[in-house]
């Protein structure tokens, strides 16, 4: 019984720490516990918690790893894990929204802290797109395609289907390195061009392409003289 009511105090101060100053008052291992509290009501989940910081190293690594992975922590369970992959798509879910509902981008670095969360934890090559107006509200933005980029006709050629169906007046285009390299392959460079002959048929245009690294960085081509 005593052990239950200890259990019951720790949670009560995570509480009440996180409700006088948010996240910024716990730790990466507290921001974990106070999540699992909910889908693990009934046990210890601290050394759960600090478990998932050996194996994963960061708050980011724990979320950014499969169910698959989760589960072998003891204590686990697809629910359980299930919750912590869902932190991640509702923080990537709510940034975007954000972005999405600003009357315009204000900087740069909005965009790329978007592409950041959506784009670090991917195992695999993704290519989103961002279409602004010419006020630079974002219009839409969705991923446009899966796997490598390729030199291929076909990929730019969807790309300003949809730039035009949208009324875009400008794309930023982002894609992932899952390897973790920022430098651009030739078969990005090469891409990059076709996109931006394609989008300047129409009268678009295309303001920046952005490689995410699977830890974080980017590369951008207009800050690097490719665009």
């Amino acid at each position: 019984m005593a052990i239950r009511q200890d259990h019951q105090g720790h949670r009560q101060r995570l509480l009440d720490k996180f409700l006088t100053s948010g996240l910024s008052a716990l730790a990466e291992y507290e921001i974990l516990e106070f999540a699992l509290i909910y889908a693990l009501p009934r046990k210890d989940v601290k050394p759960i918690a600090k478990e998932l910081l050996a194996k994963f190293g960061s708050l980011k690594g724990v979320v950014d790893a499969d169910i698959s992975e989760l589960i072998q922590i003891k204590g686990l369970k697809n629910y359980s894990a299930a919750l912590l992959k869902f932190l991640r798509f509702f923080a990537v879910k709510y940034a975007g929204l954000e972005i999405k509902e600003r009357e315009t981008l204000s900087s740069p670095d909005e965009v790329v802290n978007y592409l950041k969360a959506r784009l670090s934890g991917e195992s695999k090559e993704k290519f989103y797109a961002i279409l602004l107006n010419s006020s630079n509200k974002v219009l839409n933005f969705a991923e446009v395609s899966a796997g490598t980029i390729n030199k291929s006709a076909i990929f730019p050629r969807e790309l300003a289907e949809f730039a035009l169906v949208s009324k875009a007046a400008s794309v930023i285009i982002s894609h992932n390195h899952p390897a973790g390299s920022l430098a651009p392959s030739q078969n990005d460079i090469i891409a990059t061009q076709s996109v931006k002959d394609a989008l300047k048929t129409l009268e678009i245009e295309l303001l920046d392409h952005i490689i995410i690294s699977s830890s974080g960085g980017y590369f951008s081509f207009k800050e690097n003289g490719l665009l």
